[in-house]
């Protein structure tokens, strides 16, 4: 009988067992991908935005590009609320007015985190047309130490010992690469637009580095605060963010669209940019969910080399001893801001928000974050 008892019992165990090696099999393979996702999201946009900056001929209007994605981000968005009502238009319309109109104080609570990532959307627009693309990349790094800064004074959290010499490390190798720029050696041969600026560019990664960490943090203390999910609070973003939108390329470029037209300058390559910049975010929280942070942080260093070889055979880029060491320690702080923090409790979130202003969308405790924490304002990736 002792036998006959085991023996159904033994046979669920062992099928568990096996089950479970599956998922972690399963698991593993979908971290590989999940890393190649990540490494291709980071490089592509940034080289694909400098690519058709610098192309002869019509240049499109950045102010509508940045308009156009908030448009196909908060139509995604309202069809993922759509889907999680099954489709029942009733309660979808409900939940709108409810959310949007009827709390009315709670919406434009996101009016400022949503100006500050129009005028970052468009800064990023103005630094990748003027710097070369490898030196964007690792300047726009200093979102990590702006975040930090920011979720230390804003939201009282604290860092390790390592995460604090990684900040001082990101700052170092910021700083070396800006001095070698300005040496005048690291140039883009196969781009010569003497309307580019250095100056203009750096003045607009910098600033958009800071408006991405207060603007993350900010967003990220008014949905600790909230019960609304990501989804909706990206709807209420993107209505604010498409008027903002709006705003900027009248002030900016009124006369030139209305003369030339909405998408005057619009290419297959420049649709594809913008596909990316509205879509690229959803795509990573797909597959997010199966990367931790320290893959987050490979991935994110793997797209800085990336970006700087392909930068060299697409635009002729220059990499010397001195870009090398400055690149480097960026890379190197990256990863080690991401390690497991094991001595520091309550930083959990840290680094994932500094990868980029996607990550800084955290949900509810009983949403799935990690899966919502990518649907984006910015322009660029992490």
């Amino acid at each position: 009988m002792a036998g006959s008892n085991q023996g159904p019992g033994s046979g669920v165990s062992e099928d568990r067992s096996f089950r479970s090696k599956q998922n972690e099999e399963v698991n593993k393979k979908l971290k590989y991908i999940s890393l190649a996702i990540l490494v291709i999201q980071n490089a592509s946009l940034i080289l694909s935005i400098r690519y058709v900056r610098t192309l002869p001929g019509d240049r499109f209007f950045a102010t509508s590009a940045v308009v156009m994605a908030e448009v196909l981000k908060v139509c995604t968005c309202l069809l993922i609320i759509l889907f999680q009502k099954r489709g029942n238009l009733l309660e979808f319309g409900v939940l709108l007015y409810d959310s949007i109109v009827v709390q009315y104080r709670d919406t434009l609570k996101l009016a400022v985190p949503s100006l500050i990532y129009t005028l970052q959307n468009n800064l990023q627009y103005v630094a990748i047309s003027n710097l070369p693309a490898a030196t964007f990349q690792v300047t726009y790094q200093l979102k990590i130490l702006t975040t930090a800064l920011f979720s230390v004074l804003m939201l009282r959290k604290s860092l390790s010992r390592v995460q604090w010499v990684s900040l001082l490390l990101l700052f170092a190798g910021v700083a070396i690469v800006q001095v070698q720029q300005e040496s005048g050696k690291q140039k883009e041969s196969t781009v010569a637009d003497p309307s580019q600026s250095y100056a203009k560019g750096l003045v607009a990664v910098v600033v958009s580095c800071l408006s991405s960490g207060f603007a993350g943090v900010y967003f990220e203390k008014i949905l600790k605060g909230s019960s609304a999910s990501v989804w909706l609070r990206n709807v209420q973003l993107g209505i604010f963010g498409t008027l903002l939108g709006l705003l900027g390329m009248w002030w900016n470029d009124g006369a030139a669209v209305a003369e030339k037209g909405f998408l005057f300058g619009y290419t297959s390559m420049v649709w594809g940019v913008i596909l990316n910049q509205a879509f690229g975010g959803l795509l990573v929280a797909v597959v997010v969910k199966y990367a931790d942070n320290i893959l987050k942080g490979f991935a994110t260093s793997f797209s800085i080399v990336i970006s700087t070889v392909l930068s060299v055979y697409l635009f002729g880029f220059h990499v010397d001893l001195l870009f090398t060491v400055g690149a480097g320690l960026v890379i190197g702080a990256v990863y080690m801001y991401s390690l497991p923090k094991t001595s520091v409790v309550g930083t959990a979130s840290s680094a994932a928000a500094a990868m980029s202003p996607m990550n800084q969308m955290r949900s509810d405790p009983g949403e799935d974050s990690e899966m919502e924490a990518f649907l984006a304002k910015s322009v660029v990736v992490k």
